[in-house]
């Protein structure tokens, strides 16, 4: 914007000067013959009242020399016997001399070096004297080429104050825009302290006060929704009490055991969310060094705790990749919450006795966790990763899997959803190690796993279940 209004105010300026520049530099190259030609007139017409009153050759020498060295002046007087008789240096043709003696009025002719001024004198014999004037080309040019210098100069003064002037100017307009994009940057990448200064002309300076204005209500819209869900989140309690006196009333055994420790669980879930809400600080993708979890401790933990229900159900499991530490950059607490609802919906919209199995492949810039069952799949993937849609049963809104996406999108990863060599579905969760946009597949594209320190694919490979 500050280069394009540079450029047309150096377009506008120098159209201007070049209008008014060339006309005055034509006037001044005319005033300058004029006044070339005013002096030979008046150089002819001193000479007129000394023929007026003498034709003496002596006398008109005297009056010619008079005029200066330089001067270039001749005297032309027809002789009573019909020759003329010329006096001083004459450069005008004799055809031309006739032709002003026959008209009576003053000419100018082009000769060598410049021009002559021929003017006509009456004499007291009624004849007619034409007195010869030269006039040399520096004489009529004397001062133009000066003349024009000056002119463009200030020309050139002129366009460049105009430039400067339109830079400053479009400092002056560009630097308020400037600040109102990057404040609009960081407000999208979540600055919500972001502010731009009210300055600049009087339409950036409403465009930042209505920036401002915008981000002390989303800040302010924010603040109202964590208290909101904190708020919500502590109406829980009340119930979660009694289902835990309730449990703790159960007696001993695996089911007794099993609803307590899902109902202790529930209650740190939501001490997490009203903590969350309170101090608005991110669950997932913590930075620096140590940050994150051990996948493989989390999956044998979710899976020490669903093995109980799967047995209860007769289910068959698996569970692979976890001999070993796998460290992800995302929180143990969100993790757990994302096997949580991808094993609960295995549990929800399967029937019992449907297999399923959890797989952990470790790679140098990815680590891939693949949940997958036996069931009878999702008819439309797309579906089912938008969410509050859910995959189209009874009781299935689609949260679970958005809660998996964004675990994985807040790494540079990606969720795919397709087709498990059990017959039924499996969902790819890509955690990005280093922060860097994954390669997009299709939902059946190659999933890939470390072998001998590459990634290599697993898609329909045979994998069984013990």
């Amino acid at each position: 914007m500050r280069w394009a209004l540079v450029k047309v105010c150096l377009a506008v300026t120098t159209m201007v000067v070049v209008a008014f520049a060339v006309p005055l530099g034509l006037v001044i190259k005319e005033m300058a013959r004029d006044r070339a030609f005013s002096n030979a007139e008046r150089q002819a017409a001193a000479v007129a009242p000394a023929l007026s009153i003498t034709t003496d050759r002596d006398q008109l020498e005297r009056v010619v020399a008079s005029a200066g060295p330089g001067a270039g002046m001749a005297v032309h007087i027809p002789a009573a016997d019909g020759k003329a008789v010329d006096i001083g240096r004459s450069r005008a043709a004799g055809k031309d001399i006739a032709t002003v003696r026959k008209l009576g009025r003053a000419s100018t002719t082009e000769v060598p070096g410049g021009s002559t001024l021929l003017q006509p004198v009456a004499l007291s014999s009624g004849a007619i004297a034409v007195v010869e004037v030269y006039v040399p080309e520096a004489e009529v040019s004397n001062g133009v080429g000066t003349a024009w210098a000056v002119l463009a100069a200030v020309g050139v003064a002129l366009i460049v104050g105009s430039v400067a002037v339109a830079d400053r100017l479009g400092v002056r307009m560009v630097q308020p825009a400037q600040r109102l994009v990057e404040g609009a940057h960081e407000l999208g990448e979540g600055k919500l302290g972001a502010r731009v200064p009210e300055e600049g002309p009087t339409e950036l300076r409403l465009a930042a006060a209505a920036f401002n204005s915008m981000a002390d209500q989303v800040v302010q819209l924010l603040a109202n929704e964590r208290e909101l869900a904190a708020d919500l989140s502590h109406r829980l309690r009340t119930p979660l009490t009694v289902l835990r006196l309730n449990a703790a009333s159960l007696g001993d055994g695996p089911a007794a055991e099993q609803t307590r420790t899902a109902v202790a669980q529930l209650e740190r879930e939501v001490d997490t969310i009203i903590r969350t809400a309170r101090e608005a600080k991110p669950q997932t993708a913590a930075a620096g060094p140590g940050a994150g979890c051990d996948a493989a401790e989390v999956v044998r933990e979710r899976m020490e705790f669903w093995s109980a229900l799967a047995e209860d159900e007769g289910r068959k499991w698996r569970v692979a990749g976890v001999e070993r530490p796998v460290r992800i950059p995302v929180a143990r607490a969100d993790l757990a919450a994302a096997l949580d609802a991808l094993l609960g919906n295995v549990f929800r919209h399967t029937p019992e006795g449907t297999a399923f199995a959890v797989d952990v492949h470790n790679g140098e810039d990815a680590v891939i966790v693949l949940v997958s069952d036996a069931g009878p799949g999702i008819p439309d993937p797309e579906a089912a990763m938008a969410r509050g849609r859910g995959s189209g049963t009874d009781g299935s809104t689609g949260l679970g899997l958005d809660i998996v996406r964004r675990l994985a999108e807040s790494t540079g990863g990606d969720v795919r959803i397709g087709s498990s060599v059990l017959g039924g579905t499996e969902v790819r969760i890509w955690i990005q190690l280093d922060g860097r946009a994954p390669v997009r597949r299709g939902h059946r594209g190659a999933v890939r796993r470390r072998r001998s320190g590459k990634l290599v694919s697993t898609f329909n490979r045979p994998r069984s279940l013990p």
